[in-house]
């Protein structure tokens, strides 16, 4: 049973039943609200990549790059936020600000035809990585904020199975409107979405807080530099940034490769929309399965740092499959589906379905700036370096003559390095000892377990 802790470590192990019954609250209600979050994240999603496939490979380096620069801008500033206000208004002014962005770019949709796909795929490929910013990864931060770590650990699984179903449900919603209201009033559909979230959100961080440390909802204070510097002062940040990188840079290279594959066979947008929705749905179904299955067994029962060696390993025999039939079609459950689309819906499906649980509870066990500031610094800006760097790559392999199974051979020597490292991390050095949920270290735990 998952219980809340008290206001100090002296609390008796037997908590009072509203103690219980408020964690169980609090994760119903977080798992409400990531769903809002997702759906409207996942109604934007096929939007942007409709741009990207629009104009192909070669115009991803300049997305990412402008967008790894905004990122670099920004970190400060999300400091700032951080250090000075305090989580409640810091996450009502963000998803506020959020929800009117997404009706302001209802017009420029309605003339994308007449803007250009390029010009406006820049554009919106820097909001919605800011949107990822201040909208997905602070909700996480926030998560990191309220749960302790063994809480963590039986809690995040269901919250993410929340998200989930929300990234299940926006693609739906998306596959059902796209074809009768188009895609520019998508961004109204996903701006009412995200209103609701905020609501939950703001209820939750004033009712339900199962971590003292947390309960008066202070601004955290510190420099708003503190996301670069502990980036080199902390081992598992290290880790994480490193992780991000390899890890992601399989996602991006997939990216990559389909973005290509999409504007050769689908030259109009709202079919695109509809391909990379259905893309969507597949991996968000297999993270829904893991979610139900492996992911919350292997968390509670081997620890979170074998949420980040599975999904590493799956990535690996993905990338061999992609060696050994190519980049062609294949018969899959009766259905033609290119090779690249599997390995796609994989790698993602087991980034949000195991990999992001996994990593979220580690996070629980790092002091309350670095869950806010070094975490969202390693999700943001680390994140679109490792995208520009991959991308430039695959601009220049091209360019070298190298055919997409020789870049997937090459991203499967990158898997068995993503592989290490994420082992090392689940171990790091500087993880705070797990806690129970009455506050008490859990026997035999150290900081250098996972």
């Amino acid at each position: 049973m998952l219980v809340c802790a008290g206001p100090t470590l002296e609390m008796p192990v037997n908590i009072p039943r509203p103690a219980a019954a408020n964690a169980g609250l609090a994760s119903t209600l977080s798992a409400l609200a990531f769903f809002f979050v997702m759906t409207a994240y996942y109604i934007i999603r096929p939007v942007r990549d409709q741009l990207s496939g629009a104009v192909g490979s070669q115009s991803l380096p300049l997305f990412y790059a402008s967008t790894f620069a905004v990122m670099l801008l920004l970190t400060p500033v999300f400091g700032a936020l951080v250090s000075r206000f305090p989580r409640k208004r810091l996450l009502g002014w963000s998803y506020s600000f959020f929800v009117f962005c997404l009706l302001a770019f209802v017009p420029a949709f309605m003339a994308q035809d007449r803007i250009g796909a390029r010009q406006l795929g820049v554009g919106f490929f820097i909001w919605t990585s800011v949107f990822n910013l201040f909208v997905v990864s602070l909700f996480w931060s926030f998560m990191a904020d309220i749960f302790q770590s063994v809480q963590a650990r039986r809690v995040f699984p269901l919250i993410a199975l929340g998200g989930m179903a929300g990234a299940i449900f926006g693609p739906l919603v998306t596959k059902a409107l796209v074809q009768v209201i188009g895609v520019a009033a998508l961004l109204v559909v996903s701006a009412i979405a995200l209103t609701i979230a905020l609501i939950i959100l703001l209820m939750l961080s004033s009712r339900h807080d199962c971590r003292a440390e947390a309960r008066n909802d202070e601004a955290i204070g510190g420099s708003l530099w503190a996301g670069i510097k502990e980036l080199w002062t902390r081992p598992f940040l290290r880790y994480m940034a490193i992780l991000m990188v390899l890890g992601d840079g399989i996602g991006t290279l997939a990216y990559a490769l389909m973005a290509d594959y999409t504007k050769v066979h689908l030259p109009d947008r709202v079919a695109r929309t509809s391909f990379y929705n259905d893309l969507d749905l597949a991996a968000n179904l297999l993270g829904v399965a893991l979610q139900l299955t492996l992911t919350r067994w292997l968390l509670i029962r081997k620890g979170a740092g074998w949420g980040l060696v599975v999904p590493s390993l799956v990535n690996l025999a993905l990338l061999l499959l992609v060696v050994a039939l190519g980049i062609g079609n294949v018969s899959l459950f009766g259905q033609v589906v290119p090779v690249l689309a599997i390995m796609m819906a994989g790698s993602r499906g087991f980034a949000y379905g195991m990999t992001k649980p996994a990593v979220d509870a580690l996070y629980t066990r790092v002091p309350r700036e670095t869950r806010y500031k070094g975490k969202n610094f390693v999700e943001t800006a680390i994140w679109r370096f490792g995208d520009v760097l991959v991308t430039s790559g695959v601009t220049l392999l091209t360019t070298l003559g190298v055919a997409a199974t020789g870049m997937a051979g090459i991203g499967a020597g990158v898997s068995v390095l993503a592989t290490w490292v994420a082992a090392r991390a689940g171990h790091s050095p500087d993880l705070l000892p797990e806690q129970q949920a009455d506050g008490h270290p859990v026997r035999g735990s150290s900081a250098a377990e996972a």
